[in-house]
This record gives structure tokens, C-alpha cells and sequence, in this order.
């Protein structure tokens, strides 16, 4: 018996040792994952300590690297322009060959759950035009990836996920903006998408924040344990587990969507959002990556005001570097906070994207932005706008969401007027000495203001004054 309980013990040393001594992998490296084009992209793992790894990419590339003494290792390999499928042979105690690797486009998708939200839909809140677009979505040029939900104290290293081509099983349960995001990349340049998608529905900015960059913020409380519920509203807690293992993975930009949960705080999310772009791209040391976001649509908040932190997701916009937003003025719903029409928003995304980042031209990618006050005379404020390179337009409907006040900063209904030069014309009866315009500045009011290539206007107010 004693001599079968030391065969046994040695046939469990030897099992633990031979498997500690296995290459291994996150999940994101794997069959079917796309690596970003023409770039010198990371690739990490681990092994046994000391062990030289070699990778060999069958498009001709190969780099070593050594684990070190607690068996990490990394290394970057350059990439070509576009291709594949190729293979990426891993040797060092073992080999491990990953198949089926295309070489592309990389964006990283993030944010609450209007990010969240699959093609399918949620319960009872459909997406227009899902069941055509699951039909017909097989591209084995379109790769996805999306992060499971988790949440931690502490940075992670580590997520579960996995690569899978485009395909009616796998689009059905993605992300429906990011799909359609990267769906209109594929089409018009013809270059494989991977998407990588990490989110969760009714998250705050700042648990996607790292401690270090929070700490700086006194209106923000840093957890010391896990929350009983609702990990996704507490500071640090997805940027630790579903962020933090990403960062390194070689990327073309981002794209967010999120803003709902931080509705009540504008002024400080003025200041958080911001940060987090700034932050993230010091993390992944890539430069001013792209980083395009979406604008809160219209919904009935049955409190405050939204029309605060649209402002402060158009301020962020004009001042942080190399980034742009898709506004949703006009396919919000006073009844369902998550807008049907993803495609739209996916597809405004990619404009920003196709013009700055890939060179296209001839189409405008932002709808009318307020620039300023040109004139006020006989009761009417004039005002003028960028990105309206062609004009102004209401496609027929009236011009709605309007207000003016004097200097007693009381709003009232005003009418507005497109002119010939491109500005326009707001005025209210009985505002004879007008000082301030707002424009949708409202929880739910849907857009009327429109460029001549149908993006809508952000809301807007050319006061400052105190929420």
C-alpha cells in the first residue's frame, strides 16, 4: 500500500509538472483572432521559467523571446498589410500552432448596455432589421471577441472569451453596434475586422477607471471589498478584470458607448470621461489612438436633466485629441432607452473612422455642431455651426426642441429659421432682449436639426450657466 501511494504521489508531481511546463496562452490569442496590419504587434504567454520561446508566422515573420523566472514571456512580431488565413506556430516546452489567422483591422469596443446590446435584441426590445442582418451575416472577413462579464478588486491578467468568424450562430448573440461598426469597415475596405467587445450594461465611467488614475478624483469613494450586487456601478471593478488583461493587444482605436449611468454627475463626467480616454491610451502605449463614442440618445429620464451630459460628451469631442461622436438626436424613444436603429449608430461610428483613420473622402462623418453667436438684432439670435459644408436642414418637419432666454434666465418655446448663409435664426415671442439659445437640451426631445447629408445636430446651449 505504501509503495502505490508513492507511485501515486510521483504520477502527481510529475502530471502538475508537466502541465505548469505547458505554453499558455489569454484567450485572446487564439484560432481565428485577427492580428492589427502593419504593425509590431505583442504577443505574451507562459511557460516554463527560463524556456525560449520561438513564434514563427507563416506570412514569414519570426521573434524569440525567454520566460523569465516565473515563466512569463512576451514579444512582438511584425505584421503585413491585410491577409490570411495564416498559422502561428508557438514553441517552447510544447508547440502550439494557432490556425486560421487573419491579419487586419483591430478596434476595441466598450461601454454600457447600449454597447452590450446583441443583434438579437434584448427581451421585448427588438433592433430594426436584426433577423436580415443575423441572415446574412457569414464573413469569415469579420472576427469576434467578446470579454465575459467579471469583475475585481485587483488587476487581472486574465479574461474568458474566444474568436469566432462572423456567422448567423455568432452575430445573433454580439454586440449589435460594434457589429455593425465594423460591418461597414469590412464592406467599404475590404480588409478583415476583428472586434473586440468588453461591456456591460448599466456601468458607470469610472468602474471602467483604473485606482491609481481615480485616486485623483475626491467625489470618487475607491471600493475595499467586493459589492454584495451591481459590481458594474463600483469604481475600478471592469477596468480590473475586463480591461486591464486586454491592454498590450495591438489595436487600431476604440469605440464607446456609454453615459446613462453617469446621467446625474455631468460636470463630473466632464472630467472622468476624458480622463479615461487619456488613461487608456497611456496604458496601451499606442500614441492618441482613435477613440470614437456615441451621444446618449433621447429618453424619458423621470428626473434632471440629460441634456447636461450630452454637453459634456460634446465638450469631450472638441477638446480631447482624435476623437469624434455619433450623435442620436433623431432614433431616440421616450419609452425604451435602448434605440432601436443600431445599424445607424454603428454606421456613424465607422464614418469617423473611414474619414480620419482610413482616408476616404467626399461625405461628411458629424452632424451640424454649434460653433457660436453670430448676431443678435431685433429679438433673434443668429448662429453658426461646424461641419454643415452644404447647409442646414429640417427634411421638411419643423424645427422643435428650440428655447431662448434674457437675461432673467427663464427658457422659452422659440421658433427657428434655416438662412441661406447656413446659420440660423431663433427667436421667441415676447424675448425682446434674447441673451441665451438651447437647443434639445432636454431628457427627451428628438431632433429636428440635421446637416444636408442627414446627421443629426447635437443638442446644444450657448449659456453657462448653473445646471
Amino acid at each position: 500500500m505504501k509503495v502505490l501511494k508513492t507511485l501515486l504521489l510521483a504520477l502527481l508531481l510529475s502530471t502538475v509538472t508537466v502541465s505548469y511546463a505547458q505554453i499558455e496562452l489569454p484567450s485572446f490569442f487564439g484560432d481565428h483572432m485577427v492580428l492589427q496590419q502593419k504593425d509590431n504587434v505583442s504577443i505574451w504567454g507562459t511557460d516554463k521559467p527560463n524556456t525560449k520561446i520561438k513564434i514563427i508566422g507563416s506570412w514569414g515573420e519570426e521573434s524569440t523571446a525567454t520566460a523569465n523566472s516565473q515563466g512569463q514571456w512576451k514579444l512582438k512580431m511584425k505584421t503585413p498589410s491585410y491577409g490570411g488565413p495564416y498559422k502561428l506556430a508557438i514553441k517552447g516546452s510544447n508547440e502550439v500552432t494557432l490556425n486560421n489567422v487573419m491579419i487586419g483591422e483591430v478596434w476595441l469596443c466598450s461601454g454600457q448596455s447600449n454597447m452590450e446590446m446583441p443583434v438579437k435584441g434584448f427581451n421585448n426590445q427588438p433592433i430594426d432589421g436584426s433577423g436580415e442582418a443575423i441572415l446574412n451575416s457569414k464573413n469569415n472577413q469579420i472576427r469576434l471577441f467578446t470579454v465575459k462579464r467579471a469583475s475585481s478588486l485587483e488587476p487581472l491578467d486574465k479574461v474568458e472569451g474566444q474568436w469566432a468568424e462572423a456567422s448567423p450562430a455568432t452575430v445573433r448573440d454580439f454586440s449589435a453596434t460594434a457589429y455593425f461598426f465594423g460591418k461597414k469597415l469590412n464592406t467599404l475596405l475590404n480588409v478583415p475586422i476583428g472586434l473586440i467587445h468588453t461591456s456591460w450594461g448599466g456601468s458607470s465611467v469610472e468602474t471602467w477607471m483604473d485606482k491609481e488614475t481615480l485616486s485623483q478624483f475626491s467625489t470618487i469613494e475607491l471600493p475595499s471589498k467586493l459589492p454584495e450586487g451591481a459590481p458594474q456601478r463600483t469604481p475600478t471593478l471592469l477596468f480590473n478584470a475586463m480591461i486591464n488583461p486586454l491592454i498590450g493587444y495591438n489595436i487600431k482605436g476604440a469605440i464607446w458607448y456609454q453615459g446613462e449611468s453617469n446621467r446625474g454627475r455631468a460636470e463630473e463626467y466632464s472630467r472622468l470621461f476624458p480622463t479615461m480616454i487619456k488613461t487608456w491610451r497611456e496604458k496601451w502605449q499606442q500614441g492618441e489612438f482613435p477613440f470614437y463614442f456615441v451621444q446618449i440618445a433621447p429618453y424619458g429620464y423621470n428626473d434632471g436633466n440629460a441634456g447636461f451630459v450630452r454637453e459634456a460628451q460634446l465638450h469631450t469631442m472638441k477638446t480631447v485629441e482624435n476623437t469624434g461622436m455619433a450623435v442620436t438626436m433623431d432614433i431616440g424613444d421616450c419609452d425604451f432607452i435602448h434605440p432601436r436603429e443600431k445599424k445607424l449608430v454603428g454606421d456613424r461610428l465607422a464614418l469617423w473612422a473611414l474619414s480620419k483613420d482610413y482616408g476616404m473622402e467626399g461625405f461628411a462623418y458629424s452632424g451640424p455642431v454649434y460653433k457660436e453667436i453670430e448676431e443678435i438684432k431685433e429679438g433673434k439670435v443668429t448662429l453658426s455651426f461646424d461641419y454643415v459644408e452644404n447647409g442646414l436642414s429640417s427634411y421638411g418637419g419643423p424645427l422643435t426642441g428650440f428655447e431662448i432666454a434674457g437675461a432673467d434666465k427663464v427658457f422659452h418655446p422659440a421658433e427657428a429659421k434655416i438662412n441661406g448663409d447656413k446659420s440660423l435664426s431663433v427667436w421667441a415671442e415676447g424675448v425682446t432682449n434674447p441673451v441665451a439659445v438651447r437647443y434639445a437640451f432636454s431628457n427627451c426631445e428628438a431632433g429636428s436639426l440635421f446637416n444636408t447629408e442627414g446627421l443629426p445636430a447635437s443638442s446644444f446651449r450657448t449659456d453657462t450657466w448653473k445646471e
